[in-house]
This record gives structure tokens, sequence and C-alpha cells, in this order.
């Protein structure tokens, strides 16, 4: 007898659904096709040891499992659930009259129970999309499915649980979940406020100038001026997440298993911060089954890289490509993956390695031509891509310890909404550029027009400072940020000038 249902297959951050098809016939052995890999062929000792726990028997007849379409490589046990489904079906010991209206993944544990998988949200979504009635999995992943609405979300916690729904003995409630209540109600729920730190007014203001316009920022100070403790809070006075990207950010940590047992959806940027011993595909992504970086889990966020000098040189070369297509593409022989990756970068750094170059207070113990090597650790290229180079000073004690309470996230935050909104009515013919930092050389010429008494300030400016060329655009973009911070229409003087402040690490001379 035949049987078929339904699994799926995450490839990049969507899924594929694949057919399973089992046939109970004469003859004897047991038979997957249609490219499964180790995991999958496993399968065969898991499902007899758990079918057999329940009181069923495996077949002692020729067993065919046919994963649908044949051609596409399949990976993973969470197939073993729909496998021992329609075994059951096919050698006539259950009947499911709905069994192939239904999308089922689930890896078994030698007595029937269930193990969480990865990806089911991108599953639940495609689900929805073919038409399933609904979408059986381990109870684990079931809240984070239901963020998907119009389709049944079935938690189960064992085969036997399955099977008692499938037949109709005892069905179970699907699992549901309000996305837009908890989206609304978690959407400004931050742990960093920048009501909590005293002083740096000049670094807040970059950070908001960054968020305003989705900036790449590099900050350079000397140990314990606040550089780690900045850089957590800038998500806080970034735009709220849309339920697009909330969703889309969702899908990529479910694909990389990391939304843990209670997965929900996502509704703050999120806030990546790896260790500078990461290697090149921890980062970007990539490995034998290909899994997303740490670039793309901080896709809609901020990836934050602290100590950008440590980092290996091949780690830090390999994200130039993602910064300017805001994608990253891991290629195999057979298949091709796109992963998301449209993040801000902050990084930080100290200027020398005793961190005490240009310090106030302390001497810099660095000998001649230390310094410059140690930030030449830094390529020109990615420097290239970065907008604001933000000099961080030790906060005084005078400071510290003010009675007066700084400027929360909460004001900073609107600020910010308003010149973003600026931005989106001007970008509205263009669907690849959401944000001033986005905008290419003709863009930026077209938009960041100067008037002559600017130009001479940028020419003055270039020359006495020693400016690369390669400061002139990123001044533009960051001036026209300041501008749309200050609802201006016109980039006047003032944002110009302020703008040429935050290119410390291109001034000639700057280390020594």
């Amino acid at each position: 007898m035949l049987a078929k249902t339904h699994g799926s297959a995450v490839y990049g951050v969507n899924a594929h659904t694949i057919t399973v098809e089992v046939n109970v016939g004469q003859g004897a052995k047991f038979f997957l096709v249609g490219l499964p890999d180790s995991a999958i062929k496993e399968s065969e000792q898991r499902i007899e040891s758990a079918i057999k726990h329940l009181g069923y028997r495996m077949p002692r007849q020729k067993v065919v499992v046919n994963l649908a379409p044949a051609d596409i490589r399949k990976e993973g046990s969470s197939y073993d659930l729909p496998i021992a489904l329609g075994i059951l079906q096919a050698s006539d010991q259950v009947e499911f009259p709905e069994l192939d209206q239904y999308v089922i993944m689930g890896e078994l544990a030698l007595d029937g129970t269930l193990r969480p998988i990865k990806g089911s949200l991108p599953i639940a979504i495609e689900a929805r999309k073919k038409g399933f009635k609904g979408f059986i999995l381990p109870k684990e992943n079931a809240s984070e499915a239901a963020i998907v609405d119009n389709l049944e979300i079935i938690g189960v916690e064992s085969i036997q649980q399955a099977i008692a729904h499938l037949n109709g003995d005892q069905p179970i409630k699907p699992v549901s979940f309000d996305t837009r209540d908890v989206f609304q109600n978690e959407a400004y729920d931050f742990e960093t406020d920048f009501a909590d730190v005293q002083g740096q007014e000049n670094i807040k203001r970059a950070m908001e100038i960054a968020a305003a316009g989705g900036h790449n920022v590099i900050m350079i100070g000397p140990p314990g001026a606040g550089k780690t403790m900045l850089a957590k809070r800038l998500p806080s006075i970034l735009p709220p997440l849309s339920l697009h990207e909330a969703l889309e950010t969702t899908k990529i940590h479910s694909v990389a298993g990391k939304l843990g047992e209670h997965g929900k959806l996502i509704a703050t940027r999120p806030f990546r911060s790896p260790h500078h011993t990461i290697s090149d595909v921890a980062l970007v992504g990539g490995g034998g089954i290909p899994q997303p970086g740490e670039i793309s889990l901080a896709n809609n966020g901020v990836l934050f890289l602290d100590e950008l000098p440590e980092f290996k040189r091949t780690v830090l070369e390999v994200m130039r490509q993602p910064l300017e297509e805001r994608r990253v593409t891991i290629s195999r022989a057979k298949v091709s993956i796109d992963y998301p990756a449209n993040f801000m970068l902050i990084a930080s750094m100290n200027p020398c390695p005793c961190g005490y170059y240009n310090h106030p207070e302390k001497e810099c113990v660095c000998g001649p031509g230390i310094v410059q090597r140690y930030l030449n650790k830094v390529s020109g290229p990615l420097l290239d891509r970065i907008d604001l180079h933000v000099e961080v000073t030790p906060v005084s004690f005078d400071q510290m310890t003010a009675d007066r309470k700084a400027e929360s996230s909460e004001n900073i935050r609107e600020r910010v909404i308003k010149a973003r909104e600026i931005q989106k009515r001007r970008f509205d013919g263009h669907a690849e550029i959401h944000n001033n930092a986005m905008m290419g050389a003709a863009q930026a010429k077209e938009v960041c027009k100067i008037n002559d008494a600017g130009k001479v300030l940028l020419k003055t400016a270039m020359e006495k400072l020693g400016l690369s060329a390669r400061a002139y655009d990123r001044i533009l973009k960051v001036s026209r940020t300041i501008a749309d911070l200050a609802e201006s229409e016109e980039i006047k003087i003032e944002h110009l000038a302020e703008a040429i402040q935050y290119r410390s690490l291109d001034r000639e001379g700057w280390a020594g």
C-alpha cells in the first residue's frame, strides 16, 4: 500500500516542501531514496525502535521511502516522524484520513518521544503558502511556528500523540499566538538606556547620527572609556522593527536554532557581539551544512566588533562584500544559498597596544611606529566602509558623580524616527535604499548637494586636515543625515562642519 505525507527542507532562510512517499509491498529490505544524508539514512533504526515501543511492528516486507523531489539533497534527522507515520499507514496498522494535508517534522527518540528541530518558522510560512491544513511538530517548537496565522500548529511530545491526533482518537488543540499583540508589547523592551550614561555627550551625538542614517561607526579610545557600554545601548535608539523585519530576523534565528525552547517573535533589533577569536565561517556563515553566521544573525540590527585590530585579518576582509551588498552568498558545488546581512557595524579599538595614545592624563609607552602598525591591522578598504570615526575620551570624576539626569533613549529615538521618515520619503522610488548610508555615488551626488560656501569649507578641511579622497563621500552622507535630524532641506555649513569632525582616522599624522 502507498502512503503519502509531507515534510520540508530549509535552504538559506526559506523552506521547500518535500513529499514523503512510503510504499510497502512484496519483497524484503528497507530502501530510503531521494538523496538523503547519513542522518536520514540512520532513521530506520530510530523508527523501528520507536514504533515497537508503542506496540506496533516494523513491516518485514519491502519498504521503499522516497523523498521527492529526488534531485534535492535532504539533511538532518527531522524526517523521522513523517517517515514513521507513513510506514504505519502504508502497512495498514493505522488509518490517517488527513495525513497528506499536514506538513510533519520531528526527530524521534528510541522510546517514541520527539526532540526539537531547527527552522520551524520558515517551514510554517511555506506550509501556509502551499495551502496545507496544519503543521505537526515537536511541542518545544510549537510557539515558534505559531507566529504564522491561518495554519493549525499541532505541538506533540511523542509519536503516540501524533497518531492519536491524526486518527481522531485524541485531537490536539492548535497552538494560538497573537503575533501583533506580542510585537507591540515587546517592541520597546530594552534592558539598557542612554539615561544611565553620564557624560560622553559627543559620543551620544555620534550614535544618534549613526542610528538616524544607518551609518557604520568605529570608536577609538583608551580602556574603560565606555566604548562597549555605548555600543550596547545603540539598539535602544534605533527605529522599532517593522513586522516584516521582525519575521525576517526571527526566520534567521530559527534556522540557526537560536530561538530556544520557548521561541517567539523577535520584536527588538538584534545585537551580536562575537569574540575576536571567531573564524571567518562563523562570522559570515557556511560550513558543511550551511548555517547563517553572526553577520546574518545581526540582520536588521547591530554587529559589534570589540577590539577590532585583534580580529584575524581574513575574518575582517570577508565582511567587505556583505557590507556593500547587505547579503552574503554561500556557494557549494550543487547549491548556492543567500543569507540577509543588512546590519549596522559598530567597532571599537584602542588607539595603540598599551591603550593610552592621545590619553589626556596617562602616557603612552609604545615605541616609534608601533601605533601606526597597530592601526594598520585594520585595512583601508574596511575603514572605507565605516562612515563615522569617533574618538572616545575618559569620563571625568565630576561627570560621573553629577546629579544631572542624562537624556533617555526614548527621547533620542523619537528624533531618529523622524529623520528616518524623511529618508523613507526621499528614497520612496528606490526599493534597495532605505537610509542615507545605503546611497550609491550617483544618489549621493544628487541628494547631498552643498552650496559654494560648503564647498570652500570642505576643500579647506581636506587640505588642512589631510583628509583622504575616500572621506569626501562619507562626509557628504553624514552631513545629509545631520541635516535630516535638524529637519533641514539643505545641507548647511554647520552640518558639514560637524560631519568633518567624524573622520579621525583619515587625518594625516593622527597616529604620529
